[in-house]
C-alpha cells in the first residue's frame, strides 16, 4: 500500500510516500513545500494544492495520512491559517480517490515511540531506526509527514 503522509503548513508543507507491505515499510520519497510568505493566501492555496496534486499524481496513493489540527489559545489565527492549508490538501485527497485518514499529534507520537508527549528528536530517531535510514529525517517537517505515515501504515487495514 502506498501512503502519503502530510504535515501541513501554510508556509512549509511536509509529505513523505511510504510503501508498506506486511513485514516492510519503504520510504520512497520525502520533502517539503514552500509558498511565498509575502504572497496573497489565495495564491500560496493555489500553490499547496498544484504541489499537493503533483505528488498525488506521480505517487497514486491509496491512503492519504493528515495531522490533525491543533489550536493553541494563545495563536488561533495560525490554527485558521492553517485550517485553510489542511482544508485544500483534503479537498485534493479526496479528489484523488485516496482514503483519507487524520492523526493528532500524540497518537502519531505515541505509535511510533510508545510516548504520546515524545520529543522531536525521539520522534527522528524512531524514524531512523524503522526505516532503517543513514541519517535522522529532516528538517522536522519531513520527519512529521514520514511520522505521519508511518503511524497510517501500523493502522494496517483497519478501516478509514
Amino acid at each position: 500500500m502506498i501512503i502519503l503522509g502530510i504535515d501541513p503548513g501554510l508556509q512549509v508543507c511536509g509529505y513523505a510516500v511510504v510503501e508498506a507491505k506486511r513485514l516492510e515499510t519503504k520510504l520512497l520519497e520525502a520533502g517539503v513545500f514552500r509558498t511565498d510568505a509575502k504572497a496573497p493566501l489565495e495564491t500560496r492555496l493555489n500553490q499547496i494544492a498544484d504541489d499537493i496534486g503533483q505528488i498525488l499524481k506521480n505517487h497514486k496513493p491509496e491512503r492519504v495520512a493528515v495531522e490533525q489540527l491543533y489550536a493553541h489559545y494563545k495563536h488561533p489565527r495560525t490554527a485558521i491559517l492553517m485550517g485553510h492549508a489542511r482544508g485544500v490538501i483534503l479537498q485534493k485527497a479526496a479528489e484523488s480517490g485516496a482514503g483519507v485518514k487524520s492523526f493528532a499529534a500524540t497518537r502519531i507520537k505515541k505509535s511510533l515511540t510508545g510516548n504520546g508527549r515524545a520529543g522531536k528528536q525521539q520522534m527522528q530517531r524512531a524514524i531512523q531506526t524503522i526505516l532503517a535510514l543513514p541519517d535522522l529525517p529532516e528538517p522536522a517537517d519531513v520527519a512529521d509527514a514520514i511520522a505521519i505515515a508511518l503511524c497510517c501504515a501500523s493502522e494496517g487495514d483497519r478501516k478509514l
